[in-house]
């Protein structure tokens, strides 16, 4: 199945690309901005170690190392990231995108995958917004089960489908700047 950003001609995809990646970069400092009392011994790296705490004990040890301020940014931060979540998806699906449609034909096989990554990131954003969910009914309730695992089982696919597409675009990019000078290249 075609991914919509296919639809995009050439001369808009470095456009659309530059505006959300800028767009996803101002919003990832405003959430590092306000993620600073989120970070204690028992969340060493603020709210990802609350998206990733597992289970009610590691989520109970987070949220009583945080006083009222610092739940107050978790709950502006899992807001907030909801914007975020539509930025990068896009970002990195549209980056996806943009490396498959230019990569020359010998590497079609590497093509296929970039399109399946990019459809994978609004699959990411789409856990994303499950998680924090999750996260939302720990923050104003109780760290009950199911709500951590919840949160967890959605996290890793969420973040391993990031960093592939992440990776994806790198060494696209290298394939594609490197196969260039190659001997033979199109």
């Amino acid at each position: 199945m075609r991914h919509p950003f296919e639809a995009l001609g050439a001369e808009k995809r470095k456009p659309i690309f530059l505006s959300l990646t800028a767009l996803t970069l101002v919003v990832m400092g405003v959430l590092n901005a306000t993620g600073g009392p989120l970070k204690t011994p028992a969340a060493p790296q603020g709210i990802v170690s609350f998206e990733l705490a597992g289970d009610g004990p590691s989520a109970q040890a987070i949220l009583d190392c945080w006083d009222c301020q610092a739940r107050a940014h978790a709950g502006f931060n899992l807001g907030f990231d909801f914007m975020f979540m539509l930025l990068y998806s896009s970002a990195i699906g549209l980056a996806c995108v943009w490396v498959a449609c230019v990569l020359p034909s010998r590497y079609r096989p590497l093509a296929a995958v970039g399109l399946t990554l990019a459809w994978g990131q609004w699959l990411a954003a789409l856990l994303d917004v499950v998680e924090n969910v999750a996260l939302l009914v720990i923050l104003l309730d109780s760290p009950v089960a199911p709500w951590p695992q919840v949160a967890l089982w959605c996290a890793v696919p969420k973040f391993a489908l990031v960093f592939l597409g992440l990776g994806y675009v790198a060494l696209g990019a290298v394939v594609r700047l490197v196969g260039s000078h190659w001997p033979g290249s199109e």
